[in-house]
């Protein structure tokens, strides 16, 4: 029998009021629709352990992943209706697992819609293309007599700039509007985060908003509504005390000019705090900010501690609000939540 595991020496915590109220906000921010909510990519890095059963708690009733193995990990806490495959069915396997646990594949081509009715069909959803040429059906097979017999529940495309004043989501709005028409369904759905904040034309039946529920702000109409909801914390290693001259890292890309005391921390790219961190990053400590100095390695970093009076075994922090963390790292907001690690204890 192992051993019980000593406390984590990082530690991702997840803001679950913010989280819900997050989703509240878009909720309301989507009028007379309901919204859903995108928890692929394991609730977004998060975990979908921690963000589903809040997500749940706060009234979301329509749950999106993109691949099948994301599937269980969602079942453990929502039936299997409200759960949405955004990848659809690629064979007869896929089909199969669909209709044994109630989930639901958006068809996103003639072929899936095909393989759909031949493992004895029910309820799907449906992808139309309006622009962004990923997946879903082109105009042009909008009228194929597959799409006739099945039993779509909801009609969705997705915007590709929503973020950005840009023609193109209101050529997308049009194009989805005539495939509305073209298209009979239960439910239509084309708005993600940013797309919510364009207006009630934008909004349909049901929105799905994505990396807003998790802090996440990607256009200006959202700021100042959404909370921060990702938290990360580290453990120091060791404190050292510099003197001038010494040099920090890999390829001594740092070197001190003063009497310097350093920190070096549990944390890396490893952990998906990417080297681009180190130009200007900094960990933060009852207020004080501790500059990165050298090179991110893989298992850890090393910062400044200037008058911070940390000490072996404290903990800091990663300042993880996504706007500000993205200008300083250079990364989008969806990479900074979708390449944290797994040595993170994640708690909610």
């Amino acid at each position: 029998m192992l051993a019980e595991l000593p406390p984590a020496s990082l530690r991702l915590r997840i803001d679950r009021a913010a989280l819900i109220d997050n989703w509240r906000a878009l909720d309301r921010l989507s009028g007379s629709a309901s919204a859903g909510a995108a928890v692929k990519a394991d609730g977004y890095g998060l975990g979908v352990e921690h963000v589903v059963p809040a997500l749940q708690e706060a009234g979301a009733r329509a749950f999106f992943v993109a691949h099948w193995s994301e599937v269980p990990g969602v079942l453990a806490h929502v039936p299997g209706e409200q759960v949405a495959v955004l990848h659809g069915v690629a064979n007869a396997q896929e089909v199969a697992f669909a209709r044994a646990t109630g989930t639901v594949p958006v068809l996103n081509s003639l072929h899936q819609l095909a393989l759909w009715q031949a493992g004895g069909g029910g309820r799907c959803h449906v992808m139309v293309d309006t622009g962004m040429n990923r997946l879903g059906l082109s105009a042009g097979e909008l009228g194929d007599p597959l799409l006739a017999g099945a039993d779509i529940d909801l009609l969705l495309s997705h915007l590709a700039s929503a973020e950005d004043d840009s023609p193109q989501n209101g050529r997308q709005l049009a194009r989805f509007r005539e495939a509305v028409a073209q298209v009979p369904s239960r439910r239509r759905s084309l708005a993600n985060s940013a797309g919510i904040a364009l207006g009630p034309d934008y909004h349909f039946d049901l929105t799905r908003p994505g990396l807003a529920l998790y802090g996440g702000v990607p256009c200006d109409e959202l700021a100042g509504q959404i909370r921060q909801v990702a938290h990360v914390e580290t453990a120091v290693l060791q404190v050292r005390q510099l003197q001038p001259g010494d040099t920090v890292g890999y390829n001594a890309t740092w070197t001190a000019d003063r009497p310097t005391r350093s920190a070096t921390v549990a944390l890396g790219y490893a952990d998906g705090i990417l080297r681009s961190w180190g130009a200007s990053g900094a960990l933060h400590h009852d207020g004080t900010r501790l500059p990165i100095i050298g090179r991110v390695s893989m298992d850890m970093i090393v910062v400044d501690l200037g008058d911070a009076q940390l000490k072996e075994g404290d903990f800091c922090r990663l300042s993880y609000d996504l706007p500000q963390a993205a200008q300083t790292s250079g990364l989008t907001q969806y990479e900074l939540l979708t390449v944290l690690g797994h040595r993170f204890a994640r708690t909610s």
